[in-house]
């Protein structure tokens, strides 16, 4: 993949305790753990959601990033304020495997 295809970008958030700001209480929330990340993003097309939701429940698009070895299944993306919850393992490309990772979305809030 040419890197001029990665031309958005994503946020990834992890599931944390955050400070509510009204009363300073710890609460359960969202935090950032990286930010405007370069991502490719494709929604999938009729086909590939077939073939998607039989291995992976509900997919609705693609995004194609950079091999990031701290990326987990319970992170979700955020693009374009629009939430992605993550659906099972990255997948790394098939030439070396640690060039790029393929991450499986489907849309919706994600509360962990």
């Amino acid at each position: 993949m040419r890197a001029g295809r990665l031309r958005h970008r994503i946020d990834f958030q992890e599931k944390a305790l955050v400070q509510d700001p009204s009363n300073g209480e710890m609460i359960p929330g969202w935090r950032p753990v990286r930010q405007k990340v370069p991502a490719d993003f494709e929604p999938l097309s009729s086909k590939d959601l077939f073939a998607a939701q039989a291995a992976q429940s509900q997919a609705t698009c693609r995004f194609v990033i950079r091999h990031w070895p701290g990326l987990l299944p319970t992170m979700r993306i955020v693009h374009r304020g629009k939430v992605y919850s993550i659906e099972g393992e990255p997948l790394p490309d098939r030439e070396s495997g640690l060039e790029y990772l393929t991450i499986l979305t489907k849309t919706g809030v994600n509360d962990g």
